[in-house]
């Protein structure tokens, strides 16, 4: 789970939790939950509004603008990723990716993922999947393995994705080739096909298309 902001949030009160911890729900009792920090392992009780489920490729109840300020938190790179339900278009995804290069400005766009009258999804025709978790799983180049959102702060080691989705120009800006890249050359390969078709005027397929709109 995810902490969608600091609490308590009153001014001049020390705060048991800080925006994008990472949390482990203990019990859901009503509106007020038992969690415990990832980093410390400090337990407390919070509002339920205050806390998103994660899993490893979807958040939960989390809404476009709490995902854009998580992800332009600093500590997080470009290339670092969110998948959440998008408020618009129900039984539809929208993955969210920071964009930027080095110290300049950074944003962040969002996309979506189609969902098939047969239940499979893909974000190309030329690749669909039975299931959300096998696309993040192909799309992250890194199967089998958990992902984890968005840092709250600068920490050790690089930040991780929920799923890799992009624009044209966010490749050569966001993945310089060197060991400190934060992506990974199979998810770099990965991106470049899907880049290839969501950059074309591919024909519609439904309403839940992959493309860079609103959410």
């Amino acid at each position: 789970a995810l902490a969608l902001c600091d609490f308590p949030s009153s001014a001049g009160a020390a705060a048991v939790l800080r925006m994008g911890e990472q949390l482990h729900v203990l019990s859901e009792d009503g509106e007020w939950w038992l969690v415990a920090s990832e980093a410390s392992g400090k337990q407390c009780h919070v509002p339920s509004s205050c806390v998103a489920k994660v899993h490893r490729w979807l958040d939960e109840g989390i809404s476009r603008q709490k995902t854009e300020e998580l992800l332009l938190r600093p500590g997080n790179r470009s290339a670092t990723f969110l998948i959440r339900e998008s408020q618009s278009r129900p039984g539809c995804c929208s993955p969210s990716v920071r964009h930027g290069a080095g110290g300049g400005w950074h944003s962040v766009r969002r996309y979506r993922i189609q969902r098939l009258h047969t239940g499979w999804v893909q974000i190309a025709p030329s690749l669909t999947f039975p299931s959300l978790h096998r696309l993040g799983q192909h799309y992250s180049g890194r199967a089998g393995e958990g992902a984890r959102a968005p840092q709250a702060a600068p920490a050790e080691g690089r930040p991780r994705a929920l799923c890799s989705l992009s624009h044209s120009s966010f490749l050569a800006a966001a993945a310089p080739q060197d060991e400190d890249s934060p992506i990974s050359p199979g998810l770099r390969e990965s991106i470049s096909s899907y880049l290839l078709l969501a950059d074309s005027d591919a024909p519609r397929a439904g309403p839940c298309r992959a493309e860079s709109r609103e959410a």
